[in-house]
C-alpha cells in the first residue's frame, strides 16, 4: 500500500493530498528513512510524522483499503508521542 493512502485511510492525516504535501516537504519518515509519498509499506513498518513541533511514532499493525472511523486507530500502535 502507498503511504499517502495508508495515512489518509488510518486517519493519521486528515486527506490524502496532505499526507503528499508532508511527504514532499520531508515530514515522513519510515524505518528511518525520509519517505515519498509511493513508498511502499507493509506491517511492522515504523512511521514518524513530523507535523509542526510535534513528532509521532507508529508502527504499523495492518493495512485495509477501506476502514470504518471507529476502526482505524486498530490499524496502528503508538510507540512514541510527545
Amino acid at each position: 500500500m502507498r503511504l499517502d493512502k495508508y495515512l489518509k485511510t488510518s486517519r493519521l492525516i486528515k486527506r490524502r493530498t496532505l499526507a503528499k504535501e508532508a511527504c514532499d516537504k520531508g515530514k515522513i519518515m519510515v524505518n528511518g528513512n525520509v519517505a515519498k509519498a509511493g513508498t511502499d509499506i507493509k506491517i511492522g513498518d515504523e512511521i514518524s510524522i513530523t507535523l509542526g513541533a510535534k513528532t509521532m511514532t507508529v508502527v504499523i499493525e495492518d493495512l485495509a483499503d477501506h476502514v470504518k472511523k471507529e476502526e482505524a486507530q486498530n490499524m496502528y500502535k503508538v510507540k512514541e508521542q510527545p
